[in-house]
């Protein structure tokens, strides 16, 4: 499998957004806490230090709207494979503005661009999962099986398969890439009822890492030259227990990203950016 998959978790850029004041009070959460901006705004800042000063991405800014107080999850307004990116056309109503300025940056970047116009269709990148052979996507509050339908003609080269969302906001609140064939699981019955749904309907078999907490589960795998494998995860101080279970990945180089702000908001680590992987000639 590795060999078919050689190229997967390979990235050169990152479309990273600030945070707006407005994230506060205004945006958008499935359980009302207080946010405190500043500390948000650290965390972001140490998320983005991560992905230019140790692992050597470009990182692209997009400055913060304050029309747009959700705008720093940068991840549900477009789904980047290869040199192809889908913009959404996010579920929730005042959300479709975020991805005017992320057609922007891609199309600076030079990405074949595919516009979701379909009024009938919804599809949130959070509800995205590429394992580097086919696509899974979460059918949620926020995304539709129409927008499932577009990502699949947009990237025809992968088969797309449709889960539900039993639980949380979006498929990656729970789940996401470790590594080639590996996925982090949550531990909650609706996490690995999910799971199971996308094992029948693969044709490949994938390793999994089970995380006692769900949202401990939503982390940033990458493949790097001179770094090799690098995951992006929770802090122990967020989730203690699901660290020790990262610390079984030997082979990956494991940074801890705190992110004790934005999860108020329903906010993960694959949420704060967009990555993409450019070839030298691009």
């Amino acid at each position: 499998m590795a060999g078919l998959m050689a190229g997967f978790g390979h990235y050169t850029h990152a479309v990273v957004r600030g945070i707006p004041s407005s994230l506060a009070k205004e945006a958008l959460r499935s359980c009302q806490a207080e946010v405190d901006v500043a500390k948000a705004r650290r965390e972001h800042d140490a998320y983005v230090e991560v992905l230019r000063t140790r692992l050597g991405l470009e990182v692209v800014e997009l400055p913060a709207d304050e029309s747009l107080p959700d705008c720093v999850f940068v991840e549900d307004a477009a789904v980047v494979c290869g040199d192809t990116a889908l913009i959404t056309r996010p579920g929730a109503e005042s959300r479709r503005r975020e991805t005017e300025a992320m057609k922007g940056a891609l199309k600076d970047l030079n990405l074949n661009i595919v516009e979701m116009t379909d009024e009938n269709a919804t599809l949130d990148g959070g509800d995205v999962l590429f394992t580097g052979r086919e696509f899974f996507v979460g059918l949620s509050k926020r995304t539709n099986q129409r927008g499932a339908e577009i990502l699949a003609d947009a990237f025809k080269d992968y088969a797309v398969s449709t889960v539900p969302v039993l639980e949380g906001l979006h498929l990656k609140t729970f789940c996401s890439m470790g590594g080639p064939g590996l996925i982090v699981i949550g531990s909650s019955e609706p996490a690995q009822k999910t799971l199971k749904i996308m094992q029948q309907m693969s044709d490949h078999r994938y390793d999994k890492l089970t995380v006692p907490d769900d949202l401990a589960a939503n982390c940033v795998y990458m493949n790097l030259p001179n770094k090799g494998h690098v995951l992006m995860h929770c802090t122990p101080e967020q989730y203690p227990e699901s660290v020790k279970v990262f610390e079984k990945l030997k082979d990956h180089m494991l940074i801890p990203v705190p992110n004790l702000e934005k999860v108020k908001v329903d906010g993960g680590l694959t949420c704060c950016s967009v990555l993409i992987n450019k070839k030298a000639n691009n």
